[in-house]
């Protein structure tokens, strides 16, 4: 009796840990605190201004940007008010996404305004996928080519320039959790190397870097090819 008594607490240890690590984890978790985790130094604003009255050399006094508290908590990832007031220096977990994710709107002269990550790499929607409900449609091989954005729970997620209140995640088939805009999972493409690249756009018709509010940002300009002319006697 006392073995099985033994068996039973651990396979009921096992199973707790197992729903904690989860990317849909229904417990309430430690919570964190409503403020930027203490990751890194401050990073202050300093604007130097030459003046006929100001010594050029002088420096003004740092000011520090705001700290940003928690809008929204979905489940164990906070999603907070805006950008983090300090450089933030997040380990991602290849395959599993990272505990900080930051999300920035971005201006193009060519599409519009679109979101991009805190590396500047731009994100797309599908229209394959739904977002009421939210649910991806792109596994497997398609997930090669458009790697999911992923956060790992407990996390964090800083949006600038977007409503924090239309963050979130959604849970993958694999057990990932993958960070939305308005409901619409978002995605990075393999082909986009270097930040502001948006090769991505229109592929297919159905792939388009997302809004700030989660639509379709516009088609790239068509590029009309002027026809060639020579001069011939």
């Amino acid at each position: 009796m006392l073995l099985r008594s033994r068996i039973a607490r651990t396979a009921i240890a096992l199973t707790s840990l197992a729903a904690l690590a989860a990317c849909g984890d229904k417990e309430a978790g430690s919570a964190a605190p409503a403020t930027a985790p203490a990751v890194g130094q401050p990073s202050p604003t300093v604007s130097a201004v030459a003046t006929p009255e100001r010594n050029p050399e002088v420096i003004e006094a740092a000011t520090p940007l705001p700290t940003p508290t928690v809008a929204k908590t979905q489940r164990r990832v906070q999603i907070y008010s805006g950008p983090a007031n300090r450089p933030l220096s997040p380990a991602p977990d290849k395959g599993k996404g990272s505990n900080i994710v930051q999300l920035n709107g971005t201006a193009s002269a060519d599409i519009g305004t679109y979101v991009a990550d805190g590396k500047g790499m731009t994100l797309y929607r599908f229209d394959k996928d739904t977002a009421k409900p939210s649910k991806s449609n792109c596994n497997g091989d398609c997930a090669k080519t458009w790697p999911p954005l992923l956060i790992k729970s407990p996390g964090q997620i800083y949006p600038s320039g977007i409503n924090p209140q239309l963050v979130g995640y959604v849970e993958r088939a694999d057990g990932t959790c993958q960070v939305t805009i308005a409901g619409w999972p978002v995605y990075l493409f393999a082909k986009d190397t270097k930040p502001g690249e948006i090769k991505g756009q229109g592929v297919g018709g159905t792939w388009f870097a997302v809004s700030p509010t989660g639509g379709k940002t516009k088609p790239l300009p068509e590029v009309i090819d002027m026809p060639t002319t020579s001069a011939t006697r």
